[in-house]
């Protein structure tokens, strides 16, 4: 099972002192807007998001149709498809991509000890 480029969401107190640790090990400003509270910063094949004010935990996200570098694939497998395999195979969502929408759309899960996933389809 692909779930897409994958990186961790973090959630900061301060977005401008997390964007100036970061930069110093190595990261540089991938996407976002730091108006908006929020940035995607990359080092290498590492992505993070820096997330101020948005929501209560770091969060691991997974976006489909896209590579690490947040370019559209060719191919990939839709979000709608890989809700119905995670369902028959038993998990739990938290919430769910509307299955008869196309296009953009996310579902949530969350591991067994709580961490939160956030499968977030952009294409």
């Amino acid at each position: 099972m692909n779930l897409g480029a994958f990186s961790i969401s973090l959630n900061v107190k301060d977005i401008q002192k997390s964007k100036s640790f970061y930069e110093t090990l190595g990261f540089q400003v991938l996407g976002g807007d730091i108006t908006q509270n929020w940035l995607i910063l990359k080092n290498e094949g590492c992505v993070i998001g820096l997330f101020q004010g948005m929501f209560e935990k770091n969060i691991l996200t997974f976006n489909p149709g896209w590579n690490q570098n947040a370019e559209n694939l060719d191919s990939f497998l839709d979000i709608r498809d890989l809700q119905k395999q995670l369902k028959e195979k038993g998990i739990k969502l938290l919430t769910e991509a509307d299955e008869s929408s196309e296009g953009p759309a996310s579902f949530t899960i969350e591991d067994p000890d709580g961490n939160p996933i956030l499968v977030d389809q952009r294409v």
